[in-house]
């Protein structure tokens, strides 16, 4: 992966020979890596990394009540309610392999499952260490979409949805990253370049943050 990439208890030396659980967000707009930066960071921390479409796939795909709750709102083409998706987060986290840390990647969303998560970890008895925000150049961001939905071959992903598809994630982000970056848990980081250094470009990021 990377050349002498941390491990947690090079992040939290002082914590002993093992480190202590790492516990992060990861946001950022739709062409900016998210996703491929969360899996890497996954291994280099040898922790989870949980998306909410994993976790509502689970369930779906388990039959759980949970998940057929979610499936009667889909199936009417509704958007899923923050309480559901809050408690879908809350039982993931409370499963054993989160237990020495995770990357959460597309939680939270607004201003409301702020709040929840943070009811959740206050009951697990834990704290987030970061919030990694993957920043991009917009036209940066248009042009690597459009190539992918070229590809993929989606001819309703216009310019023009892209675009509303970006502004809509930065009006909803940006509360979010305010409110932790009060709290002095965000790292904002450029996502644009090879994959390999923007993966470093968040590991020395984090190690500033722990200090």
């Amino acid at each position: 992966m990377t050349e002498n990439v941390p491990s947690r208890h090079d992040l939290h030396p002082a914590s002993g020979p093992e480190g202590r659980a790492t516990r992060l967000l990861i946001m950022g707009p739709q062409g900016s890596g998210k996703g491929t930066q969360a899996a890497r960071l996954a291994e280099v921390f040898e922790i989870p990394a949980i998306s909410t479409g994993d976790i509502f796939r689970a369930n779906i795909k388990g039959n759980t009540e949970l998940g057929r709750l979610a499936q009667e709102y889909t199936n009417k083409g509704e958007l899923v309610p923050d309480e559901v998706t809050d408690s879908m987060v809350r039982d993931r986290l409370g499963q054993e392999d989160a237990r020495e840390g995770f990357i959460l990647d597309g939680y939270p969303r607004n201003a409301h499952q702020v709040e929840a998560l943070d009811a959740v970890l206050t009951d697990l008895g834990w704290s987030l260490d970061g919030v990694i925000e993957l920043t991009a150049d917009r036209d940066e961001l248009l042009s690597r979409i459009a190539k992918r939905a070229e590809l993929e071959g989606r001819a309703d992903d216009t310019e023009e949805a892209i675009a509303r598809r970006l502004d809509i994630y930065a009006e909803q982000t940006a509360p979010l990253t305010a409110a932790y970056g009060e709290r002095g848990l965000l790292v904002q980081v450029d996502g644009i370049g090879e994959v390999a250094e923007v993966t470093d470009r968040i590991v020395a990021g984090l190690q500033a943050q722990f200090g």
